[in-house]
């Protein structure tokens, strides 16, 4: 059983589809369920992810600089088959410890995140792992936590608008500096890559599925393609401007500020036509 502050962080995690209040506040958290490397029971508990494009997530086994390897780690490494929780996707996946010149260049990212993994680091003398999950594949749509089609695209949807939320605070954390950092790159890279794939998916599954079934439907879903091509282009706009190895932060900034606005009148005007039709 997971102790009684990460019970809280996981019942609140569960309840508000990943948003949780006091010190994870605003935090890319996921719940991470091992295998107990001695029980073989499932042992769920809250940890802090970085995106890592493609299908898989970096994950830190800090324990706050504990001289010990936290037990979710211990227990990976015996067995690296685990279940992730997003609060909006579940998923099976394979975890990998990584190599230490991999794990050297995540962890440097990271402490350009947040310089605390360094003070971490610097409190024990372990070398502290950092991880990737590998989302496993699986024939099918995502699993997504969400009672109908109408619920999960406005969940699917609020997703996308944490993490646009999240990254216009992290550009505005380091407007002014110098340079952009390597993983604020990789997060903006990571969110494009996400938006694509689930337009993608409107465009050739569930658009086709409703005008079959509501005709009537046809201005709305030929407005929603044509924001779909307006939004790709912004999206290789800021793809463009990330991948310059001087990008300028003010710049990505008001690239992903155009973004912003452009996805929420979107997302705005498809939860109000299609979601009342897909219950």
């Amino acid at each position: 059983m997971p102790n009684a502050f990460n019970q809280q962080i996981i019942d609140e995690f569960r309840a508000h589809r990943g948003r949780v209040g006091g010190p994870f506040e605003g935090a890319r958290l996921l719940l991470l369920t091992t295998t107990g490397a001695r029980t073989g029971t499932p042992h769920t508990t809250p940890v802090g992810y970085y995106p890592d494009g493609g299908d898989r997530v970096l994950v830190i086994a800090s324990a706050g600089g504990s001289p010990q390897h936290p037990d979710w780690f211990r227990n990976l490494v015996a067995n690296p088959q685990v279940t992730v929780e997003t609060g909006v996707f579940t998923y099976e996946a394979t975890a990998v410890v990584l190599d230490r010149a991999a794990r050297d260049r995540a962890f440097a990212r990271a402490v350009e995140s947040d310089p605390g993994w360094a003070e971490y680091q610097a409190r024990t003398d372990r070398v502290i792992p950092v991880v990737a999950l590998h989302e496993n594949a699986r024939p099918g749509p995502p699993n997504i936590d969400a009672s109908s089609p109408g619920e999960a695209v406005k969940a699917v949807h609020d997703v996308f608008r944490r993490e646009l939320g999240l990254i216009r605070k992290e550009f505005t954390a380091v407007r002014g500096g110098p340079a952009l950092g390597a993983q604020l790159r990789v997060n903006c890279l990571t969110l494009c890559r996400g938006l694509h794939n689930h337009h993608t998916g409107e465009d050739v599954a569930m658009f086709p599925f409703l005008a079959d079934r509501h005709p009537e439907l046809a201005p709305v879903l030929d407005r929603l393609r044509r924001e779909h091509e307006r939004i790709a282009a912004l999206l290789d706009d800021l793809r463009r401007v990330v991948s310059r190895e001087d990008a300028d932060p003010a710049l990505v900034l008001r690239e992903v500020e155009c973004l912003i606005s452009e996805l929420e009148a979107h997302l705005a005007y498809e939860e109000e036509k299609l979601v009342p039709l897909l219950g």
